[in-house]
């Protein structure tokens, strides 16, 4: 597969144009770099070619390596050795670029991430489409790894290490003028100028050396110890990143060790110590974990991969959603926001415009913030119509309902608004925990009924469950997946279930906690330890966020349709003790596991203790933290089994954007393939004789570790490496 196409113009000018046939976008491949190194010493050895010019064949310029490859190298069995030397060669060949004595310069006709960014750093000119929505930068931060092309070396010494940390360890993105403006391109044109004013550069520069080639030179702002400022933001930097991450990400810290290591030495020097720490990471499975859910399985979903073949394609042109409050409120302004008109409907006039006032609120920060247009804004706006008249759902394409999480209060609802709206019209319902099939029993088109499950704050938060009743068709099924991607969301396909597939396992975490609790564990020492295992709220925190008077209902709802059938949990008794006998219902309320005071920050309840006096020798932290994260991932298996969850990669996407589960596990499927399947069953074997049956482990589990069988295949011959452990 051909990856670059040279040519050489008149005037002794080399174009390498970057286009890997057969993909979308261009990645870094091995097959790429070979190539790559093949063009940059052709152009070096030729005494006719006098520079280079490199740019894309495509919308936009290159991102980073091919994650596919990045997610199959924990398991390829490769050596840290082999690694070093994979990764060194990409590295070499830029560094042969910026020395060889011919000038380089990049034409950035698009988005630059990544890898792609930097070879473009290691060009001596770069030149940039003006076009606003273009970006450039190092995002490898985010899927566990360091820019490993030179990124950690060129860009301190570009732009010096204050302004390079932020980049490096949050992995932003700059736009064109931001790019600019930092030193990080040289020019900004129109895009019908770019080639030509790259080669202008080239024919008229006699630069042929990077400013850290130059004898004497020193990094922007000074680096070491023995520069006070370059040590005040190492400092600074390592204690934020250890406050951020609890230690559980280890490319932040080995970008910072990468940046202080290698900018305090020659840059060739720098180059390898940036690639031993890299093998590192890639011998680590953070980065595999992040790379599999939060890139490749992300990014399938976002293209409905779960979407039924041989339905056309619908857009949703206007929306009715009954119920104003916080949930309602929240999908009425990501639906207008997305172009879409919404009938936002209340009991009343009054509630419904306090429902609209919520997204007029929400505009206004973001004027305010300079992130919208005010015009825009006014738009947006307009296309939300607030009402207490079921007739104006008429024309509706489809209806989310969002009322309150009661069983008659949805059917009259749902009644209501199916009697108004077009025969051909879908119909959701955004309950949290109600069966849909139940539901949908309200309806006299059960098969254009489905769950469209919202997370809250849902301008925030990035995923939808589409959930499938015993009765809903594919065209349904199209539709509410049509609709989660044109208003940006990502969605996981689940199957009806009591609390679907996110609230049942995310329960599991907060009846945890409150376990804990009851058992005489003190209660910061849950919180605490939760944290520190990635979770981004205690379970007693959450808690009182959703409100144990919701939780109060649930259970007593829940309660009710299972009968005899309900899973009892010392949980249960602690929400029923804090709602019944000391009326502390959550945060909305003032009181719960918490206090609330006006102006002040929230704090511990001091009445916990004397409910729940804690037991003199406290557990070790580890086995909470193995408590919490093993509950979730062991009520995933059994979600998997039941077919409430049909994938893996589902259930991982599901658990990262859906309430948090740390995301350097990968979720909760890959938690357990990290951990080794057979020391995951044995430790849950371990606590289900100390804890309770809660813990049993599946058998569907038990013949996994025994046959060493992954939940993902991985390359032949290496599933050991993962099963096994």
């Amino acid at each position: 597969m051909q990856a670059i196409k040279f040519d050489v113009d008149g005037d002794g000018i080399a174009t390498i144009l970057i286009d890997l046939e057969d993909r979308s976008i261009n990645v870094i491949t091995p097959a790429f770099s070979s190539e790559l190194a093949g063009a940059v010493e052709r152009v070096a050895s030729t005494d006719d070619i006098k520079g280079a010019v490199v740019t894309s064949g495509k919308d936009s310029f290159m991102a980073g390596a091919d994650p596919t490859w990045l997610v199959t190298l924990f398991a390829s069995g490769q050596s840290a050795d082999e690694l070093y030397a994979g990764c060194r060669a990409l590295q070499q060949t830029l560094r042969r670029m910026e020395t060889c004595g011919k000038p380089f310069a990049a034409a950035i006709n698009g988005t630059a991430l990544g890898g792609g960014f930097e070879i473009c750093l290691a060009c001596h000119h770069r030149v940039a489409s003006d076009i606003p929505s273009y970006v450039v930068g190092l995002p490898e931060v985010q899927l566990g790894l360091l820019p490993g092309a030179g990124g950690t070396q060129r860009l301190p010494r570009l732009i010096g290490l204050e302004a390079a940390l932020p980049l490096l360890l949050e992995g932003k993105h700059l736009r064109p003028s931001a790019a600019l403006e930092s030193g990080l391109v040289h020019e900004l044109v129109p895009p019908d100028q770019l080639i030509g004013a790259a080669k202008r550069w080239l024919m008229r520069s006699g630069n042929t050396q990077q400013p850290w080639d130059i004898e004497g030179f020193k990094v922007p702002g000074g680096a070491g110890l023995m520069h006070p400022k370059s040590t005040r933001v190492l400092m600074v930097g390592t204690g934020l990143v250890a406050q951020e991450t609890s230690h559980n990400y280890p490319a932040p810290i080995s970008i910072l060790s990468s940046v202080y290591e290698g900018t305090v030495v020659p840059i060739d020097t720098g180059l390898d110590i940036e690639t031993k720490y890299l093998v590192s990471l890639l011998m680590s499975p953070v980065a595999r974990n992040m790379t599999r859910t939060l890139f490749l399985s992300k990014d399938a979903a976002d293209k409905l991969v779960r979407r039924p073949k041989g339905i056309a394609k619908h857009r949703v042109t206007k929306l009715g959603v009954l119920g104003a409050g916080m949930m309602g409120s929240g999908i009425a302004y990501v639906s207008a926001r997305a172009g879409i008109e919404v009938v936002l409907l209340d009991t009343t006039s009054e509630r419904a415009r306090k429902g609209k006032n919520v997204s007029r609120a929400l505009l206004e920060g973001r004027v305010a913030r300079g992130r919208q247009d005010e015009a825009a804004a006014t738009e947006l706006l307009g296309r939300i119509h607030p009402t207490d008249a079921f007739d104006d759902l008429a024309g509706c394409d489809l209806v989310i309902e969002a009322v309150f999480e009661s069983r008659e209060v949805k059917v009259d609802a749902t009644r209501k608004a199916v009697a108004v709206i077009p025969e051909a019209a879908v119909f959701a319902s955004n309950t949290s925990t109600l069966p849909i099939t139940s539901l949908a029993a309200a309806s006299d088109r059960p098969e254009l009924f489905l769950g469209l499950h919202f997370f809250s704050p849902v301008d925030r938060m990035p995923l939808v469950e589409v959930i499938m009743g015993e009765q809903t068709d594919e065209v349904a099924l199209a539709r509410g997946l049509d609709y989660v991607q044109q208003i940006g969301k990502t969605p996981i396909v689940v199957n009806d279930s009591c609390g679907f597939y996110a609230g049942r396992v995310f329960g599991t975490y907060i009846r945890e906690g409150m376990t804990l609790l009851s058992e005489g564990v003190g209660a910061a020492l849950i919180e605490n330890v939760a944290r520190q295992a990635g979770m981004p709220v205690g379970p007693l925190a959450v808690s009182d966020e959703v409100s144990l008077e919701l939780a109060y209902q649930l259970n007593r709802q829940t309660r009710a349709d299972l009968g005899d059938e309900y899973p009892a949990t010392p949980a249960d008794e602690v929400v029923r003790q804090f709602v019944e006998d000391l009326d502390r219902r959550g945060k909305r309320f003032g009181k719960g596991f918490y206090d609330y005071p006006e102006g002040g920050k929230k704090r511990l309840w001091s009445g916990l203790s004397r409910i729940f006096p804690p037991v003199h020798v406290q557990p070790a932290a580890d086995e909470i933290r193995r408590r919490l994260l093993y509950i979730q991932a062991l009520e995933t298996v059994r979600c998997l089994d039941e077919g409430v969850v049909g994938q893996p990669a589902d259930a991982d996407v599901g658990s990262i954007l859906g309430w948090g589960f740390p995301a350097h596990t990968g979720g909760t499927v890959s938690f357990i393939e990290t951990v080794g399947l057979k020391t995951f069953a044995d430790g849950c074997e371990r606590m289900a004789e100390a804890y309770g049956d809660r813990f049993a482990v599946p058998a569907s589990l038990r013949e996994r570790a025994d046959e060493r069988a992954p939940f993902y295949p991985e390359p032949a011959g290496t599933a050991a490496r993962l099963a096994g452990k």
